[in-house]
């Protein structure tokens, strides 16, 4: 007897209805549901896809773990946080660095940029040289050699290998009597040797090796600013920051990789969950269409439904037709919404047709999670609505008596 309902369901949907409105607005329902389920799934994997391609980005910016002073901006001891690392068997490697504002200059031409100076090992940690597109990384025999930013290289027009070389200006730190312009400022030529892209994380970025950022500051030897950390195991970054901040103490700040970019996490997910409720809107405006295909299917029935009555029927089992007629459409829907959303990312991500900008391809990352938060949403709608309006029978003059 479980079954018969669901079976006069599935005849209800599949036979010719009492008139063409009838059909239209049936299939209309299903139509819609389906377009609101690809709509969303698409939508969602784009927004998969762009947090994926910032993990990346990301990836080769920051480290696993960052340690920076807690007064100031200079380590007061580095040597206690060298020790510590090099003791530690989770660490693969480890890099000092300096950063700061600097003025470059070139041929009248002038900028402020990011000056990060790094020691040689830098790389182990943050592989910025993998992503040069044009000339190499900095060799470290000189300490004037940087790699640039694409981005501020073209705006100051450096050539790589350019003989002309290019000035970073620095204000010098300290008190006193001012009577010539090397009073006030420390000025380092450099030549390019290479560039890399930006990306919008290293936007007017230098690379440069630490000893300049050293000079430029007036630093005495082994100091930094950040001493930044690639571990063997990323995914236990967080445990290893706590076990690291307790041996040294109060006067340095550790951070993970999460951490220092929270701000720009939270926006994403912020916008993510933005992105969701909106659609998910869309979802339960589009239950609207199936709540009168119910209605409408009820109007359509009545003599069936005063037969099945008279045959021992009850309301109770009225209502789980009706039920399962919404709920058939709603299956429909996500099901077909969810192929054809599927369909739609995977073209995209084989040939890339609709672009964020000229060169760059909207990027859709397809995961199991977006399937289930997706198919949820719409299930979790259809069904309420469903239920809801299966029991509107008896709200009308078409009473079954």
């Amino acid at each position: 007897m479980k079954s018969v309902p669901l079976y006069i369901a599935r005849r209800y949907l599949r036979a010719r209805k009492g008139s063409q409105a009838v059909s239209f607005i049936t299939g209309l329902a299903a139509f819609a549901m389906m377009v609101a389920v690809a709509s969303m799934f698409i939508i969602v994997s784009v927004f998969s896809g762009l947090e994926k391609l910032n993990r990346d980005l990301i990836e080769n910016i920051h480290a696993d773990i960052t340690v920076s002073s807690s007064r100031g901006k200079p380590l007061n001891d580095p040597d206690k946080v060298v020790a510590l690392l090099s003791a530690d068997e989770r660490v693969a490697h480890f890099s000092k660095l300096i950063e700061e504002k600097v003025y470059i200059e070139h041929r009248n031409n002038g900028d402020i940029a990011y000056l990060r100076a790094v020691d040689s090992v830098y790389t182990q940690v943050n592989p910025i040289d993998k992503t040069i597109f044009y000339g190499s990384y900095p060799s470290f025999e000189f300490s004037n050699e940087v790699l640039m930013e694409n981005q501020l290289d073209n705006r100051l027009s450096i050539a790589i290998g350019d003989e002309d070389p290019a000035t970073l200006i620095m204000p010098r730190p300290g008190t006193g009597i001012i009577n010539r312009e090397e009073d006030i400022f420390n000025k380092k030529e450099i030549y390019v040797t290479g560039v890399f892209p930006g990306n919008d994380q290293l936007n007017n970025y230098i690379i440069a090796p630490i000893e300049l950022g050293r000079q430029l500051l007036d630093l005495p030897a082994g100091s930094a600013y950040q001493v930044v950390v690639k571990l063997k195991d990323g995914s236990r970054a967080s445990q290893f920051r706590k076990d690291l901040a307790q041996k040294l103490g109060s006067d340095f700040t550790v951070k993970t990789k999460e951490e220092e970019n929270s701000a720009f996490w939270k926006m994403i997910h912020t916008e993510k969950l933005m992105i969701y409720l909106i659609f998910a809107l869309v979802i339960f405006i589009t239950t609207f269409n199936l709540a009168g295909a119910i209605i409408i299917i009820q109007l359509d029935k009545r003599e069936q439904a005063r037969s099945l009555i008279s045959i021992g029927f009850t309301k109770d089992n009225l209502r789980k037709i009706y039920f399962y007629t919404g709920m058939l459409i709603t299956l429909f829907g996500i099901v077909s919404g969810l192929i054809i959303g599927s369909v739609v990312g995977v073209l995209q991500q084989q040939f890339g047709w609709f672009r964020a900008t000229e060169v760059l391809p909207f990027p859709v990352r397809i995961v199991p999670e977006n399937y289930y938060i997706v198919a949820a949403t719409a299930l979790f709608f259809g069904t309420a609505v469903s239920w809801i309006f299966s029991g509107k029978a008896r709200k009308f003059r078409f009473n079954f008596r």
